[in-house]
C-alpha cells in the first residue's frame, strides 16, 4: 500500500508540473498572429482594364450613295493627308452637275435678255414721258409705255433670282460630285477597311449612321481607354502617372499619363453590371508596332506618403457601435466604425482608427494608433470572431510580421 501511496504521490506531481509548465510557457489563450504599427512609404494605386486606341483617328463614312468603283488603300497602309483612298460611282453625280450647269448658263442668258429689254423701257419711257408732257403723245399711249417698263423691271428680278438659284444648284451638285472623291484627312495609318471595291456605300439617314468605310489612325499617339469602378473613381485626376502592360507585349511595361476622366457613368448592358466610369491615360513611348484594340491593364498612382503610419489590410476591422442604455440610432449615423485589435497584457483590446491612403497590402493610420503596438492581423476567422478581452497568444508556427510582444517574450 505504501509503495501504491508513493506512485499516486508522484503522478500528482508530475502532472501539476506539466500544467505549471504549460502556464508558464504561455499556451493559454487564443493562437494569433500580431504585427507591430511602423511607419512607411505607401502608394495608392487604382487598377482598371482596358483597350488600346489611338489618341487622333478618323472614321471616314459615306457622303454619297453609291458603288465603290476604286478602292487604293489596305490596312497596315500608311497615307497622307489628301491623299486618294477611294471613290464612289461618279456618274449620276456627273450627270447632274452637267445639267444643273446647263440650265444656269440657260438662265445667264435668258437673264442678260432681260436686262437689255428693261434697258430699252427705260429709254421708251423717259422718251414718252417728254412726249407727253409736250402734249405729242395721248395719255393712253404713256401708259402702255410704263406699265412695259414695269414688266420688264419684274422680269429681270424674277429672272436675277432664278440665276441665283441655278448657281446654288449647281454649287451643290459640284459638292456631291466631290463627295465621290474620298481622300485621307490626316497622316496615319488605315486600322480598319470595313467595304470591298463594288460593294455599296448607304450614307446614314436621321438616326441611323451610315457605312464607316475607312479608319484612319495617328498610331505616333496611343492611349488605353479604361473601365475605373465608381468606387475608385473620386480618387483618379488629370495628370497622375500611370503604369500600362499589354498582352500582347508581355514583360514590358509602359509609362502613362492621365488625360481624360469621365464625368458621367457608361451605359450598363444588365442591372447587374458594377457602375464604371471612362478614363484615358496616354502612353509616353508606345511600341511603333503597337496596333488598336489590343487589351490593356493600367495601375493609375493616385497618391504617395512617405514615413506613414502604416497596418496590414486584414488587420483592419468592422465592430458595431455599442449604444448608451435607452438611446436609439439615429438616421444617417453610422452603425458601425473600423479599427484594429491590439494585443496588450495578453488580451485583445479594440482601438477605433481612421484611414488614409490605401496601398496594394496596408493601409495609412491617420487617427488612433501611435506606432509600435501590437495589432492582431490574423487567422481572419479569429479576428472576425474577437469581441475585446479574450486572452491571446502569439501563434509562432505562423509569420504575422515582426512585432514588440514577440521581442519581449523570446
Amino acid at each position: 500500500m505504501k509503495r501504491k501511496n508513493i506512485w499516486l504521490l508522484g503522478g500528482g506531481v508530475l502532472l501539476a508540473v506539466i500544467i505549471g509548465g504549460a502556464a508558464m510557457r504561455g499556451d493559454q489563450g487564443q493562437p494569433v498572429q500580431v504585427a507591430a504599427v511602423a511607419r512607411e512609404t505607401i502608394t495608392a494605386k487604382v487598377s482598371a482594364n482596358g483597350k488600346v486606341q489611338a489618341v487622333a483617328k478618323v472614321d471616314i463614312s459615306a457622303n454619297l450613295m453609291g458603288q465603290v468603283t476604286r478602292l487604293a488603300v489596305k490596312e497596315g497602309d500608311l497615307v497622307k493627308k489628301g491623299q486618294f483612298l477611294m471613290e464612289i460611282d461618279p456618274s449620276r453625280s456627273r450627270a447632274n452637275t452637267e445639267s444643273l450647269s446647263a440650265n444656269a448658263e440657260a438662265a445667264g442668258t435668258e437673264f442678260q435678255s432681260a436686262e437689255a429689254r428693261l434697258a430699252q423701257a427705260k429709254a421708251d419711257f423717259t422718251r414718252a414721258e417728254a412726249n407727253r408732257k409736250a402734249g405729242i403723245i395721248a395719255q393712253a399711249e404713256f401708259e402702255q409705255v410704263r406699265t412695259a417698263l414695269t414688266t420688264a423691271t419684274n422680269t429681270v428680278l424674277s429672272l436675277r433670282r432664278r440665276v441665283e438659284q441655278a448657281k446654288a444648284d449647281l454649287r451643290g451638285a459640284s459638292v456631291s460630285l466631290r463627295y465621290s472623291t474620298i481622300t485621307s484627312p490626316m497622316d496615319g495609318v488605315v486600322t480598319a477597311r470595313r467595304i470591298e471595291q463594288g460593294e455599296t456605300a448607304i450614307i446614314g439617314v436621321q438616326n441611323q449612321p451610315g457605312t464607316i468605310l475607312l479608319t484612319i489612325s495617328d498610331m505616333s499617339k496611343v492611349e488605353a481607354e479604361l473601365e475605373v469602378d465608381e468606387a475608385s473613381i473620386p480618387n483618379v485626376k488629370l495628370g497622375q502617372n500611370a503604369t500600362v502592360r499589354i498582352d500582347a507585349y508581355p514583360n514590358q511595361s509602359f509609362d502613362a499619363v492621365v488625360t481624360e476622366v469621365g464625368g458621367s457613368p457608361l451605359l450598363k448592358l444588365s442591372q447587374n453590371e458594377a457602375t464604371k466610369f471612362k478614363v484615358k491615360v496616354q502612353m509616353k513611348t508606345p511600341p511603333p508596332t503597337i496596333k488598336p484594340g489590343l487589351s490593356a491593364q493600367a495601375e493609375i498612382f493616385t497618391g504617395s506618403r512617405e514615413n506613414a503610419l502604416a497596418i496590414p489590410l486584414q488587420a483592419l476591422v468592422m465592430k458595431g457601435i455599442k449604444l448608451k442604455d435607452g438611446e436609439k440610432a439615429k438616421p444617417g449615423v453610422p452603425k458601425e466604425e473600423e479599427g484594429v485589435f491590439v494585443m496588450e497584457g495578453g488580451k485583445a483590446k479594440f482601438l477605433p482608427v481612421k484611414t488614409g491612403l490605401m496601398g496594394e497590402l496596408n493601409v495609412e493610420v491617420t487617427e488612433g494608433l501611435k506606432g509600435g503596438e501590437n495589432i492582431v492581423t490574423g487567422p481572419f476567422r479569429t479576428l472576425r470572431d474577437l469581441k475585446g478581452g479574450e486572452r491571446l497568444r502569439v501563434d509562432k508556427k505562423r509569420k504575422g510580421g515582426d512585432s514588440a510582444y514577440e521581442k519581449k517574450t523570446s
